[in-house]
């Protein structure tokens, strides 16, 4: 079962650390150096130094940021700057935005979650993991015994009843408010009457939850808890490690968006247009979408005006032409990825790299293979393209939460960087001590 439970976060006392907004901060894994020396400067008691602490010039090892972060998490509670919820508790969690000129509400539940092994339970993963991020996460984790920020789980309720019904309850109640650096109003309500969270815990009770965002911290807390078992350090089944702090929204909320993450590709040079069209023929059907800003903007409308995952956008940097490419032989896919569901295999994601970048055009390739970065917008995709700073520049259509739902149903999971759910839950706004 997947079971979401109340508990006693702990949370800033807005006597001492002032503005919410001051002291929140984007997860950790999308903040840059220059977004992570920002915050630093923001305000002294931003989360960002516990989720992600910097290394400093008199540290004797590469770990201690870790034990700063402890630190600074121990002192921060001491000294009253974290208060602890008296009763236990739900946190409902509204985030308004704006995207591409309409605005959206988005809905969630916040509490910690029992951990399940994949595959054992009702706990999905739907993107593949690296040991990078996850070894990093351990070493936090082992230091600060706590969750600094929550993961993002999606779950199945057609009529969004379970929101429904919690939101009712939060009427009268007075909200804490925090806004993020892309204008994102976050407002959070606690909930602690126990009719309430019983409601909403049952409902939830037999309801699959798939990981939207943060596999490498559901990953790492899975191990953590592991090893406190094999060393006989849990106290039962309802010790704190066994839980994960986890927002939960429903994959029919309206205010859900997924963005596209379309590729920068390096290791393509002089790559053209006409050189693309050539490697492409008999397995897509091409034509030029135009040059420059211009053919951008065109390729990439008529990527979302199709609405399928079969139709991709190029972007050559070599010649500044760019091209619409429909997938005419799916079966293509067949061979190359025997091993993958059809519903993965026809993703625009898996297209890209298996079919295209892994056989149409690898032949092109230098080096030890293309190198990519990612972004969202097409108009990131039209100015690396313009400026040389990406070989050819990769315009893809969305995956969906249908996609999500089938594939990670099927205990598949989808290429890295598949799925961009926007926006991201802010960290700091209740914490989950794991002691």
């Amino acid at each position: 079962m997947a079971e979401i439970c109340a508990f006693q976060g702990w949370r800033y006392d807005v006597a001492q650390a002032g503005d919410l907004t001051d002291v929140v901060a984007p997860p950790y894994d999308v903040i840059d150096e220059a977004q992570q020396a920002a915050l630093y400067a923001r305000h002294p008691y931003n989360v960002v130094r516990l989720d992600l602490n910097r290394s400093e010039p008199d540290d004797v090892t590469p770990d201690a940021r870790y034990e700063r972060a402890a630190s600074l998490w121990k002192h921060w509670r001491v000294d009253g700057v974290l208060r602890q919820e008296h009763e236990e508790a739900l946190y409902v969690y509204h985030q308004e935005y704006s995207w591409e000129g309409r605005t959206f509400l988005r809905k969630g539940i916040v509490g910690r979650l029992r951990l399940e092994e994949f595959g054992a339970g009702k706990v999905f993963p739907h993107e593949q993991t690296l040991s990078g991020p996850k070894a990093d996460r351990l070493k936090l984790i082992r230091a600060s015994r706590a969750n600094f920020s929550p993961i993002f789980g999606l779950y199945s309720d057609p009529n969004c009843d379970i929101q429904r019904q919690i939101d009712d309850h939060c009427i009268g109640l007075t909200s804490l408010e925090a806004n993020d650096d892309n204008g994102v109003r976050n407002r959070v309500w606690v909930v602690t009457d126990p009719a309430a969270i019983n409601r909403a815990k049952e409902a939830l009770l037999e309801k699959p939850v798939f990981i939207a965002d943060g596999h490498h911290r559901y990953e790492t807390s899975l191990n953590y808890r592991n090893e406190l078992r094999a060393a006989g350090k849990l106290a039962n089944e309802n010790a704190p490690p066994n839980f994960i702090l986890a927002t939960l929204v429903s994959l029919q909320d309206p205010g859900l968006t997924v963005l596209p993450t379309h590729r920068l590709v390096q290791g393509l040079p002089g790559l053209t247009a006409a050189a693309v069209q050539e490697a492409l023929a008999g397995t897509f059907e091409t034509e030029i979408a135009g040059t420059g800003a211009a053919g951008a903007r065109e390729a990439w409308e008529l990527v979302a005006a199709d609405g399928g995952q079969d139709v991709l956008g190029f972007g050559c940097a070599a010649d500044q032409q760019w091209i619409f490419a429909r997938c005419l032989d799916p079966s293509a896919m067949d061979a190359l990825a025997a091993d993958h569901s059809p519903a993965w295999r026809d993703l625009g994601v898996s297209l890209l790299h298996t079919l295209v970048l892994g056989k149409l055009l690898a032949s092109r390739v230098t080096g030890a293979g293309p190198e990519l970065r990612y972004v969202h917008r097409d108009s990131e995709v039209a100015e690396a393209v313009r400026s040389g700073a990406c070989d050819l520049g990769c315009l893809v259509p969305p995956a969906t939460v249908d996609h999500v739902e089938e594939i990670a149903g099927g205990l598949e999971t989808m290429p890295p960087k598949s799925t961009y759910f926007y926006p991201k839950l802010l960290s700091g706004l209740v914490f989950h001590s794991l002691t």
